[in-house]
């Protein structure tokens, strides 16, 4: 075989016709979209949304051109993925795997820079102030919000935060950027731009203002007013399965189009984005590639929080235990899809509202088959990652919601005791080890380990679970659910007797 093309601006017209990539001029394209935190999900995502736009209305005016993207990294973990896009001109593949085998590929064109704050803070700031700057989106996980765990206030004792209040224009913080670049279109007499969270946190809208206000006033409490009034915060609901990228990925690229593409993104078919069409200063025309632009996004929040986001956890946790590697292994476990199955129905879907647009039934078994998507092969560790931050959002306002109305607690709590015996020995019903990654990792060890003593331990971290503890209808369940996984840690066991409980399958 051949050298492969190495993938950028200049090969583009080289590519084997059967590897998809944009007809459009992008030399045209001018940043209208910053986004912070490039990482697989904003490619397989917002920028493949904006490609599909730009591709769509084949840049026939200025207007329709005014769309590219410039990514932002803020800290030194950004450089590589910096570094590989300058170097390929921005462009890289995606790479849509089907259940059925079918994989498609197309090179994404729409992002056009990426600029990193921790080399030249002034470049970021100026490039959001830039009066062709109409939304500053942004994924940078849970951890990025800067919230603290006790008030759900703006964290003011976060060292970075610290140095940012007092150093506006050298900032380390995601709101500190955004606070200086406010401030420049303020002082400049420029609209503001809107602040598109891409994250999966509901109300994340809701959530950006409060922090960045909070930040804001910190500094300049004018300015924070002005923020709170002008800018725009759209909550939004973002779901599409996106993988980390894997070598094998890499070589599928060089191998079937002879192509060399260091960072390719693989996600699977299914794509959904739903905002509230609240916008400071104008907005490409998404709904033109899918989008659903509503007027209030906390039922769709809700639906994916309750069901993909806990079905997640749910898999992760009990597959985990059990010795499952990957989330599609679980699906193709008959025993895990019936128990999944039946804790959407009997469990999740009780408490949730109708959704306009959604039959229910079929975004559960849209879900099942997506999770069983063998060429995805989701790693139940990074399911599990920060559970901690997971699973007070996902799936505990279930219970709560469930023991106010008297519905069924079992299933989540067979998974809340998994995860106490997951936190305590931090290896699968084998003895395996496994990757623990949370930042409460210490804190929820030694409250399993103390369950020896203290049945209820693990369940009165009250930051975690309120007062569970002391709901005795919980407590007694939870405690029967710990009592099976001490007589053995093989979940399947306890799964089914739950299912048997409910009536479901054996």
């Amino acid at each position: 075989m051949n050298t492969p093309l190495a993938l950028n601006q200049a090969n583009l017209s080289r590519l084997p016709d059967r590897l998809s990539r944009p007809t459009y001029d992008r030399g045209r394209l001018t940043t209208g979209i910053v986004h912070v935190g490039v990482g697989g999900f904003h490619r397989s995502h917002e920028a493949f949304y904006t490609d599909q736009l730009l591709e769509s209305n084949g840049l026939e005016s200025d207007a329709a051109a005014q769309w590219g993207i410039c990514g932002v990294g803020l800290r030194q973990s950004d450089r590589k993925m910096a570094t590989i896009l300058k170097q390929q001109d921005y462009l890289y593949t995606l790479i849509v795997k089907h259940p059925d085998g079918k994989i498609e590929t197309r090179v994404i064109g729409s992002i056009v820079d990426f600029l990193m704050g921790c080399d030249d803070p002034a470049s970021v700031i100026d490039r959001m102030a830039d009066p062709a700057t109409k939304i500053v989106s942004l994924s940078i996980t849970e951890g990025g919000y800067n919230v603290d765990a006790e008030t759900g206030e703006f964290d003011t004792s976060n060292p970075d935060a610290r140095h940012d209040v007092d150093h506006p224009s050298q900032p380390k913080l995601v709101f500190g950027y955004l606070t200086a670049a406010l401030r420049k279109r303020r002082d400049g007499g420029l609209p503001a731009f809107t602040v598109q969270s891409c994250d999966n946190i509901q109300h994340n809208g809701d959530l950006t203002r409060k922090m960045l206000v909070g930040f804001a006033r910190l500094q300049d409490p004018e300015l924070a007013a002005w923020i709170d009034s002008e800018v725009r915060f759209p909550n939004a609901m973002v779901d599409r399965i996106t993988p980390v990228t894997t070598d094998a990925d890499i070589e599928f690229l060089r191998t079937e189009f002879n192509v060399d593409d260091q960072w390719p993104v693989v996600c699977e078919p299914f794509c959904q984005w739903v905002i509230e069409d609240h916008f400071s200063a104008g907005r490409p025309d998404w709904q033109n590639v899918d989008v659903q632009f509503c007027s209030n996004v906390t039922p769709y929040e809700e639906m994916k929080l309750r069901l993909l986001n806990a079905g997640h956890s749910v898999l992760g946790i009990l597959g985990s235990v059990y010795g499952y590697q990957t989330i599609n292994e679980c699906i193709h476990d008959d025993l895990f899809r019936d128990f999944l199955r039946q804790f959407f129905d009997v469990e999740a879907t009780p408490v949730l509202d109708a959704v306009e647009g959604i039959d229910l039934d079929q975004y559960k078994a849209t879900l099942i088959e997506r999770f069983g998507n063998p060429n995805i092969r989701d790693n139940l560790a990074r399911i599990c990652l920060e559970s901690s931050s997971k699973l007070p959002v996902f799936l505990i306002p279930t219970i709560y919601e469930n023991l106010a109305k008297g519905g069924s607690i079992r299933h989540a709590a067979l998974v809340i005791a998994a995860w106490c015996y997951y936190s305590e020995k931090h290896a699968d019903r084998h003895g395996q080890p496994l990757d623990v990654t949370d930042g409460l990792k210490e804190s929820l060890h030694e409250a399993a380990k103390a369950t020896r003593d203290d049945r209820l331990s693990f369940l009165r971290i009250q930051q975690l679970f309120g007062d569970l503890a002391d709901n005795e209808r919980f407590a007694q369940t939870y405690l029967e659910m710990l009592d099976r996984m001490d007589r053995t840690p093989d979940v399947s066991e306890h799964m089914r007797a739950v299912l048997g409980d409910a009536g479901g399958a054996s």
